[in-house]
């Protein structure tokens, strides 16, 4: 991966398209127009193999595997084209546990190979050319984001790219013009909201281009997209529709869209924000912890929580 990647993270801590979805290529199989979408009751049943089914847990089709990698391959069995994962980004003072980019990248990626044929990070590249002071404008207006976040996140995503080149999986991270860090320097006080509207218009915009291209080229490959766990929702909430590429995708891949959340218990906080996830009260981190937890939220998204850390990230 580029050391280009280094010059600029955008994203929000905790969850939290632009452009409407084009009509799916030959490769997708959409749902009938006058069908409403499935209920998650409704909806099949988690498909994994007999000897990775994982236990019931309780509600939200709760599942209890023994290793992550289970899990994972639960949801791939799903058979998505376009992946979007969404993490919670680690936070100040919680060095000592190793971060969900971390452990993505060890545990899960490693189940891409082969399958998938690329990987955005939410990583922006800025064209060479923009004005300095409207970079640096950009950066200042970042810091109110990015303030709360771990120092070492930048560099765990990158070292996911670097993970994913290893295995086969092509890297790149978000590019936008020297006009849309413009936008955002000339925003003021809807600098933020005008980021993370970017941030969703070009992981669409990449996704789709690469989903295209694989539609001919490579059509068993997917397309993985990697960032803040806001951007990838299929139901953004009210008033962060602009926020979330998952329905542009959805309606591009023809519903092979799928969305997947993934948290370690040590960053789940007794907030508003946390208990507004529909998975959260059905989460017992006594009960659960032990194990790699999955919830189906939807028919098509899926919340996977790690087990608890076994030792200090600085330890391994």
């Amino acid at each position: 991966m580029s050391p280009a990647l280094r010059a600029l993270a955008f994203g929000l801590a905790v969850p939290a398209c632009g452009a409407p979805a084009a009509p799916p290529v030959s490769r997708a199989a959409p749902p009938p127009a006058a069908s409403p979408a499935p209920s998650p009751a409704a909806s099949p049943p988690l498909a994994t193999a007999p000897s990775r089914a994982g236990t019931a847990c309780g509600a939200l089709e709760c599942r209890l595997f023994d290793a992550p990698a289970d899990a994972f391959a639960a949801v791939l069995a799903h058979d998505p084209v376009v992946l979007g994962v969404g993490e919670a980004h680690a936070q100040k003072a919680t060095e000592g546990v190793a971060s969900v980019t971390r452990r993505f990248t060890a545990e899960l990626l490693p189940q891409l190979q082969g399958r998938a044929s690329d990987l955005i990070v939410e990583l922006m590249i800025p064209p060479k050319g923009c004005k300095p002071e409207v970079e640096q404008k950009v950066r200042a207006e970042q810091k109110q984001v990015t303030a709360p976040q771990a120092d070492g996140n930048q560099a765990e995503y990158v070292a996911l790219g670097e993970a994913a080149r290893a295995i086969g999986v092509v890297p790149d991270g978000l590019r936008p013009s020297c006009a849309d860090l413009d936008d955002v320097a000339k925003a003021g006080a809807d600098a933020v909201p005008r980021m993370l509207d970017m941030i969703a218009r070009l992981s669409a915009a990449k996704a789709k281009q690469l989903f295209d291209r694989d539609a001919v080229v490579s059509p068993e490959k997917l397309v993985v997209v990697y960032g803040g766990a806001m951007h990838n929702d299929l139901a953004p909430r009210a008033g962060r529709e602009g926020f979330s590429f998952g329905p542009a995708l959805a309606g591009v891949t023809g519903d092979r869209y799928l969305e997947l959340d993934v948290f370690v218990p040590e960053s789940i906080q007794d907030t508003e924000t946390w208990r507004s996830f529909a998975w959260y009260p059905h989460y017992d981190r006594a009960a659960h912890g032990s194990k790699t937890a999955l919830f189906r939220v939807g028919p098509r998204s899926f919340v996977l929580l790690f087990p608890r850390s076994a030792t200090p990230a600085s330890a391994r």
